[in-house]
């Protein structure tokens, strides 16, 4: 059997996996068994952010897998520490936890924070999150997402969660009472569709929770570690969050979450609180630090740059009818052309996209330049102008 039949006959199929099996990449494009090249507008879901075969960041993971791939959290190690330090100093935060991936992160931050709740008052457990949000696949972050679809099948569901109507200040102000401990938002709302948070409703969040002491969870999985222009994307609003959550980019494609810490939570949880085996392992921690030395003032800027461009590409083609997102986080809408549709006939034509709802996604690796963002928008330019050309038929 090749590699798609062993897939489908021995692993669990979750996943509408994409019929194409993939054997090495370079920078921005990746190749499959056949040698057909490919430019990824995917970072394997926002995931390798400096893509692929990055040189400083192939050969500091290699250099710590000849010396120590594994220890675990019961002693010390330099490249975790090391990380800890650069998100601290970066962010004004005080701690770091290390997990594995931003659903674990996030149970991190409502462990936190339904602890810090505890110990002012027993009943002040109940977290707030929004409307069309989403925060994960375990149960609890499932319970977490404020997504109907997200909540069938795995009944009971972890308790304490209450929904906001996304960029409604009323229903915000309704929902805050004394069982509150927690607010948790994503600023674009990723798997929501590519939904950016409006900035009035950000801010009223909050002063809210400076005014109730209630904690500011914001949830950067997606848009953290430059993936808007930014180092964190609540940076564009000048919020001081207590505690916020990252994983994907920031191991540029080896697995890792934090949990990242503010003065009024660092010493809240203790020894024996929480426990993660592989959290800070040595390897991807190394390649971590490589990721964060990367992403200078200059190369975030230049994210910045390249975002504005592919939007104005893309706002200038007849057939697009919206772009949201930031930075390099964009979803599009079509005024005919289903997303899915899209998607299929680009990879044909040798270009990976992503799909948000209804929306096309787009997280491209951050070292993208013009040449390949005009590359994809000219793809996709040619896909909808063979789409509209079927529906006149």
């Amino acid at each position: 059997m090749n590699s798609i039949e062993l897939t489908n006959t021995y692993v669990t199929p979750t996943y509408n996996r994409i019929p194409v099996v993939f054997e090495k990449a370079e920078g921005y494009y990746i190749y499959d068994q056949d040698g057909k090249k490919y430019l990824d507008f995917t970072a394997g879901i926002g995931v390798n952010s400096l893509g692929y075969h990055h040189p400083d960041w192939v050969e500091a993971t290699q250099k710590q897998l000849s010396q120590l791939q594994h220890i675990s959290n019961l002693y010390y190690t330099e490249p975790s520490a090391q990380v800890a330090e650069k998100l601290c100093l970066h962010t004004g935060m005080q701690h770091v936890l290390f997990v594995n991936s931003g659903a674990e992160s996030n149970e991190i931050a409502i462990k936190v924070a339904r602890k810090y709740g505890h110990e002012q008052s027993p009943d002040k457990h109940k977290i707030l999150t929004l409307s069309n949000s989403f925060h994960g696949r375990t149960v609890t972050t499932l319970s977490a997402t404020g997504q109907d679809a997200f909540h069938k099948y795995f009944d009971p569901f972890t308790e304490g969660f209450d929904f906001i109507k996304t960029n409604n200040i009323d229903d915000l102000h309704q929902k805050v009472d004394q069982h509150v401990c927690a607010i948790m938002i994503e600023i674009v709302q990723g798997e929501g569709g590519v939904v950016p948070l409006e900035s009035d409703f950000i801010q009223e969040i909050a002063d809210v929770c400076k005014q109730k002491d209630i904690l500011l969870i914001i949830d950067e999985v997606q848009t953290g570690i430059g993936r808007t222009g930014k180092l964190f994307a609540y940076e564009y609003y000048g919020l001081q969050p207590d505690i916020v959550t990252s994983a994907k980019g920031l191991g540029n494609g080896l697995p890792i979450g934090a949990a990242i810490l503010g003065e009024k939570v660092k010493d809240v949880l203790e020894p024996g609180d929480h426990g993660s085996t592989f959290g800070g392992n040595p390897v991807v921690t190394a390649g971590a630090n490589v990721v964060l030395e990367t992403l200078t003032p200059a190369f975030l800027e230049k994210v910045h740059e390249n975002s504005l461009y592919l939007i104005e590409k893309l706002e200038a083609l007849d057939e697009v009818e919206e772009v949201t997102g930031l930075g390099l986080m964009v979803g599009i809408t079509f005024k005919q052309a289903t997303a899915k549709e899209v998607l299929s006939k680009a990879k044909e034509e040798g270009v990976l996209f992503l799909t948000a709802k209804d929306k096309l996604r787009l997280l491209p690796p951050l070292i993208i330049d013009k040449a390949a963002i005009d590359e994809a928008v000219n793809c996709l330019d040619k896909v909808l102008k063979k789409e509209e050309a079927e529906v006149l038929k």
